[in-house]
């Protein structure tokens, strides 16, 4: 038997013992804990196992060269591809969120996620010496991530810390921690066996608020990185801790006079549809100026998106939230979970409409106070909104935004509305006649990253993100001496 069939044969039995055991679908914690400890995959029974695990860990990674945490980003992106479909396959089997090629496509770009790159020393000299600016590890990281790209983001996470000296304790959200244990033992069984370092990620084998906040609070723990709603960002600061939070956003489109209309409308269609509408990214309001509102629609429905009238809105809406009205005419909402990530054949259902096959994404015309648009929603259905002018578009998205200062997105010919806008909307992304995927390097410049600090102003994480600045000086006699 060749080396190639004996690790196949060995991978096998591994997959075997693992469903014969309940390890990936929550069995046993003491054997998982065991079993971690004899391969290094870095699933252990509590979070404190986990985090010494991953402390231990630290300083060997730390030590490895450039050169060698490189090959280990290689490593997951490598990973990423290869499995790309099973594990998109098993993510939505699990979550019920999204779409299937969409799921594996998120995996595939995991290949534009940065390295090492990111990472390059400043330096400063004259007569009094020198001046070198380095980039240090924090330690542990902690790291939240979301049901909604659950192995797209821990492996993005991953490429920065590892690149960056640093090891991870990771806590996935409930709904998506199978895929993301699954992931996770794969890219530590490749960096053991490229480096020789065991449980360079690491998590407890039990996802749940408890072992989140288990991690926010644990000594071993240097720095939070929390990707989810306002309620787990805010679970985070508590604690005195270095947070990069990833919150939400509801980007707003603005479509004006001399826009590219089916430019715009493809755009749209594109980015909202993508993976249902379930990127923090994607279009979820457009404004569209009253004077080209007619030929939006009409570009929208060449771009394969289907419109649905008004009694039809009004139904979803019912079934996608919990209504609640301020006695000043406007409704509120609380979003409902039956109905995220779903199909617009699905919420086609729910509206009371027949869908026709092909279609990518649903559109309707609804008023600015809609609660579609106010708050942010995470499906395959898309409010159009008319308005006055460019002005009007601009004053209506800042409302709808609330502040998030996420992403905003804008078509038009015009670099004064779009300069306008830009200054305006003073968000992390902004996005000029394209859709917003661009904003993460596909079919624009850029790069892309699972985790978009927003409420911290970090912006697009990189590896650099997750480093310490270190000042390193050197006097004039020191220079003489060397």
């Amino acid at each position: 038997m060749t080396s190639d069939q004996e690790k196949l044969v060995a991978e096998i039995a591994r997959e075997v013992l693992e469903r014969l055991e309940g390890r990936l679908a929550g069995g046993d914690g003491g054997a998982r804990r065991a079993e971690a400890a004899a391969d290094g995959d870095g699933v252990f029974a509590t979070v404190d196992e986990a985090a010494e695990a991953a402390a231990e860990a630290q300083p060997k990674i730390a030590a490895l060269g450039l050169g060698e945490r490189e090959r280990i980003v290689n490593l997951i992106k490598d990973l990423c591809e290869r499995h790309a479909e099973e594990w998109g396959r098993l993510e939505l089997e699990e979550t019920g969120l999204g779409r299937l090629d969409h799921k594996i496509e998120k995996l595939r770009i995991i290949r534009n996620v940065p390295g090492v790159e990111t990472l390059q020393a400043r330096a400063r000299t004259d007569r009094d010496g020198l001046c070198l600016i380095d980039r240090a590890p924090w330690g542990v990281v902690g790291m939240v991530t979301p049901a909604t790209h659950s192995a797209p983001t821990l492996a993005s996470n991953a490429i920065n810390v590892l690149a960056a000296g640093n090891t991870a304790v990771f806590s996935p959200h409930p709904a998506g921690a199978k895929i993301a244990m699954r992931a996770m033992q794969h890219f530590n069984r490749a960096i053991f066996e490229s480096t020789g370092v065991r449980n360079a990620l690491t998590m407890c084998a039990s996802a749940s608020i408890r072992a989140a906040e288990e991690v926010f609070r644990h000594p071993k723990i240097a720095l939070l990185c929390v990707t989810g709603g306002p309620a787990v960002v805010r679970a985070a600061m508590k604690h005195g801790k270095r947070v990069i939070a990833a919150g939400p956003g509801n980007p707003p489109v603005v479509v004006d006079e001399t826009a590219d209309l089916d430019l715009a409308a493809r755009s749209v269609v594109q980015g909202a549809g993508f993976d249902n509408n379930l990127l923090c990214i994607g279009e979820k309001e457009v404004f569209v100026v009253a004077q080209v509102f007619d030929g939006f629609v009409a570009a929208m429905k060449r771009a394969k998106a289907y419109e649905l009238k008004p009694d039809a809105i009004e139904r979803l809406t019912r079934a996608a939230f919990d209504l609640e009205h301020d006695g000043k005419g406007c409704a509120h909402g609380h979003l409902k979970k039956d109905l995220i990530g779903k199909d617009v054949a699905v919420l086609g259902r729910a509206a009371g409409a027949e869908v026709p096959p092909g279609t990518e994404l649903l559109f309707g015309e609804t008023q600015e106070d809609h609660v579609f648009v106010q708050e942010e929603q995470m499906m395959p259905f898309v409010p159009v909104v008319k308005v006055r002018d460019v002005d009007d578009g601009i004053r209506a998205a800042l409302k709808a935004e609330r502040g998030f200062r996420h992403t905003a997105i804008i078509h038009s010919r015009n670099l004064n509305n779009v300069t306008k806008m830009a200054r305006a909307m003073n968000t992390t992304l902004f996005v000029h006649n394209a859709p917003c995927v661009a904003a993460l390097g596909s079919g624009a410049p850029g790069y892309l990253s699972y985790s978009i600090a927003t409420p911290t102003g970090e912006g697009v994480t990189t590896a650099l993100t997750f480093t310490r600045e270190r000042q390193i000086a050197l006097g004039a006699g020191a220079l003489r001496i060397l």
